[in-house]
């Protein structure tokens, strides 16, 4: 009678050991056709202050933030030069594609060559698509990060020859965020476009210049490419605290210059569309990730909960930025129940959300 029990038991023991073998075989099986199916080679990231992790640094330029408490909430609490407490979308993203834990700038001299073969970025804080927007705080235009990117591909190739950099090339992830600075700094701001354009005229000119940008990525060889619109820029506290009549004391988002960011983003949406459908016989996967939603969502609190929505964490949090926002600046004890970390830029918080609505967006286009 033991020797009978015994006996299923031992029975049902290698059976339970076969069936958690076919389940872990199958989850590997698995688990390599997504990888398979997710097979980006490298990231690289072109634009503004949203996506510079520390262009900046290595230039003449007041637009810097390698200092706390920009980074306090960053690895070792490394102030790198991204404009915000931790990380960027760009590096939660380059995590999700198992690439890297986050996005080096090029500029950085240290970087191996391992290194800058998973993918690097271009952006400069300050940046943007007009040619005049870097003039006025002397940062790195759209164009040089371009001429920065030929020269990327021309120190992988003496590297690791010219046909694994034409693959890598071929197979990574491009990022696109900026025109921000094009209207809250360069149209509003400081009014020389407005001396030549109207509101519709420079829309239409800015996006001859992301066309460009475009044209000059297909050219070096990018077929996937994500490109970011305008956030609700009424809702920028340092917009608000600019633009509004009532900065201080009734501080609320000012309507006109987040419909200027709808009404671009519309145009540009439609651009992206007609570009995608005229280069999808050649391969091109080109999509538009929306910010102005989910930025809209978090500001409003239909979706999520921030305690602080229309100030900054750091100083007062209606000015400070940059050089202004400095070791020297009272700054919130939880930036994660801030919407924005200075009066311009978010928080790692609000950068993880706008991953998550993206992402859906980059797997459309990563996926064999």
């Amino acid at each position: 009678m033991m020797r009978s029990f015994h006996k299923h038991s031992l029975t049902l023991f290698y059976h339970l050991v076969f069936v958690f073998v076919l389940i872990t075989i199958s989850q590997q099986a698995e688990a390599k056709e997504k990888a398979l199916n997710h097979s980006v080679s490298a990231i690289f990231i072109f634009g503004d202050s949203t996506v510079d992790p520390g262009n900046n640094n290595y230039i003449l330029t007041p637009f810097k933030s390698d200092f706390l408490p920009y980074g306090r909430d960053f690895v070792n609490q490394n102030p790198t030069g991204r404009f915000t407490n931790g990380r960027l979308s760009n590096d939660f993203m380059a995590t999700y594609l198992g690439i890297k834990e986050y996005v080096p700038p090029y500029l950085d001299p240290t970087l191996s060559i391992e290194e800058l073969m998973t993918g690097v970025s271009f952006a400069s804080a300050g940046s943007g698509f007009d040619p005049l927007t870097p003039k006025l705080s002397n940062v790195i235009p759209v164009s040089k990060q371009i001429e920065y990117f030929k020269e990327y591909q021309e120190r992988l190739e003496v590297a690791i020859g010219k046909r694994k950099t034409k693959d890598l090339i071929k197979n990574a992830v491009y990022f696109v965020s900026a025109g921000t600075n094009d209207f809250v700094v360069n149209y509003f701001l400081v009014p020389i476009r407005r001396k030549s354009y109207d509101l519709p005229t420079y829309m239409d000119f800015l996006l001859q210049q992301v066309q460009l940008l475009l044209q000059g990525l297909w050219k070096q060889g990018a077929r996937r490419m994500a490109v970011v619109g305008l956030p609700p820029m009424g809702c920028l506290p340092i917009v608000i605290t600019l633009f509004s009549d009532s900065a201080i004391m009734h501080r609320a988002c000012v309507d006109f210059y987040s419909s200027v960011a709808r009404a671009f983003n519309v145009k540009f949406e439609n651009m992206l569309n007609a570009m995608q459908s005229s280069l999808a016989n050649l391969g091109s996967r080109i999509v538009y990730i929306d910010a102005y939603g989910p930025l809209s969502e978090m500001i409003q609190g239909h979706t999520y909960e921030f305690d602080e929505v229309i100030r900054g964490c750091c100083g007062t949090g209606i000015m400070e930025t940059a050089l202004l926002c400095n070791p020297k600046s009272p700054v919130c004890s939880d930036a994660s129940k801030y919407v924005f970390f200075d009066s311009i830029h978010p928080t790692e918080k609000a950068y993880y959300i706008l991953f998550l609505h993206a992402r859906p967006k980059v797997d459309s286009i990563v996926q064999d």
